[in-house]
């Protein structure tokens, strides 16, 4: 076990160029996470040789350490005194980081400051509609559903099924919140933007082909200008644009309203002139862009299935790299508001497990005891979902055991795209991730799954058998 003092620590300092190259310093569950100057000042070599160090890699502008569950707070503690920074707030090093970035970049982890937070909503509800999809499915157990064999669980279903609901129902809700936060104004107001955008009174988004088809659209005659009086139920764009608008009008009353004024001026004009705008402007404009993006990412995996399973599954990993996975949250909570499941989640989970199967190949190929330990505890993570233990601390590393993942992805990939496997919610990544997919497709998800467990095993020890060095020397 490694040893926690203050020579442990000031090794690791030392290491990444001293006091004077760090700019930031916060942590996570496992990892420091550190604004550093210059990264090009670290000794890899060196800290890679730490027993209290399990990995590092840098991402988004920040240099991460894995150091492990319980012991990154002891170490950070010794770090922040040794050092002299003071504590910084994870939002703090973030904003540090985001200085760094490229506007692509930032632009990227707008999307993520965004989506992150509310993820913990979307994984419980996509949990809980697996639970549902267990009981009210026919052909899992029994021929009929678990429902229909004891009804006497019909009302229990039901129950779960409208809180499992209850986050994509008021998804709108839930980016307001997130996005006006993040844009600098009241997150309340950001809830309430969101509630206003699926109002009970509204037609809902999902009646709305079928009203067209009708000609029974409700409108607003607003001083002779017909609005159409319809709700944005699981739509994403809209409320993010409506957000941002809602938080700039916001901050620019508060700084030219007088401050004893400002509660009975500041949001009910910034809510009032947002909500106009959001029916007339932002949400016909944003909806029917996301109609086009939806479309386009529904005809290309349609046509051509085979490649776009193959593309997505083989370059998942190489986004998560780069931080553009991200934007996909968005794509794929509009490919479940639009058409009721998304194709793109699947491959993620797949993805998960093949990172986690390569590490595993490491584990039991290696000698060194803590290659072994670091190896198993980050496939097991991967596993589960989580995978930048081991993508970043032990297959890109190593090279050819990342490479052999995201072939494996890809080919898993392209398999189930061609079989139209869907998840009806997202956020659980990993072998759990069949929980959110459509029970039936199970089948043809399971068979993915076998894919990538064994595929990247396969491959990685082929690979290593073309390296110059054996796992140990490298």
């Amino acid at each position: 076990m490694a040893v926690i003092n203050e020579e442990s620590v000031k090794q690791i300092i030392n290491t990444v160029g001293g006091s004077e190259n760090i700019s930031a310093a916060t942590h996570c569950v496992t990892r420091l996470r550190l604004i550093l100057k210059d990264e090009n000042k670290v000794d890899k070599e060196k800290l890679d040789q730490f027993d209290l160090v399990k990995g590092f890699f840098s991402a988004n502008g920040q240099f991460q350490i894995v150091i492990g569950n319980g012991t990154v707070d002891k170490v950070y503690d010794l770090f922040v005194r040794l050092t002299g920074i003071g504590e910084s707030s994870k939002q703090e090093v973030k904003d540090a980081a985001a200085e760094k970035m490229n506007p692509l970049q930032k632009g990227i982890k707008t999307l993520a400051d965004i989506f992150i937070p509310i993820l913990p909503a979307i994984v419980t509800a996509g949990l809980l509609m697996g639970i549902n999809n267990v009981l009210a499915n026919p052909g899992i157990f029994f021929k009929e559903s678990v429902v229909q064999a004891y009804p006497q669980w019909k009302d229990f279903a039901d129950i779960i099924l409208v809180i499992a609901n209850t986050s994509f129902v008021f998804l709108p809700a839930l980016i307001g919140w997130s996005a006006v936060k993040k844009f600098g104004g009241n997150p309340l107001l950001g809830i309430v933007l969101g509630l206003v955008l699926v109002h009970p009174s509204l037609l809902n988004a999902y009646s709305l082909a079928e009203a067209q088809t009708k000609g029974t659209v409700p409108i607003w005659n607003l001083f002779g200008l017909h609005i159409d009086k319809v709700g944005y139920q699981g739509q994403v764009l809209p409320v993010l644009v409506a957000s941002y608008v809602l938080a700039k009008i916001e901050i620019y009353l508060k700084k030219h309203v007088t401050d004893s004024i400002q509660l009975l001026v500041v949001a009910p004009v910034a809510l009032l002139v947002t909500g106009l705008l959001s029916f007339t402007i932002i949400g016909p404009v944003t909806l029917q862009l996301a109609n086009w993006i939806t479309a386009g990412i529904v005809g290309l995996f349609h046509y051509v299935p085979i490649i776009g399973g193959l593309v997505y599954g083989f370059f998942y990993g190489i986004l998560v790299i780069t931080g553009m996975h991200q934007i996909f949250l968005a794509v794929d909570l509009q490919l479940i508001g639009s058409t009721g499941s998304t194709f793109l989640w699947p491959m993620l989970a797949l993805s998960n497990i093949a990172q986690g199967a390569a590490a595993f190949a490491i584990f039991l190929m290696a000698r060194d005891a803590k290659l072994k330990g670091l190896a198993m505890t980050s496939s097991v993570s991967a596993w589960l979902g989580i995978t930048e233990p081991a993508m970043f601390g032990v297959n890109l590393r190593f090279r050819y055991p990342f490479l052999a993942a995201i072939i494996s992805s890809g080919i898993a990939g392209a398999f189930i795209t061609l079989c139209n496997v869907k998840a009806t919610s997202i956020g659980i990544g990993g072998v759990p991730g069949f929980l959110s997919i459509i029970p039936k497709y199970w089948g043809p998800f399971f068979i993915g799954m076998l894919i990538v467990l064994i595929l990247p095993f396969i491959l990685t020890y082929i690979f290593s058998k073309f390296s110059k060095k054996s796992i140990d020397e490298e």
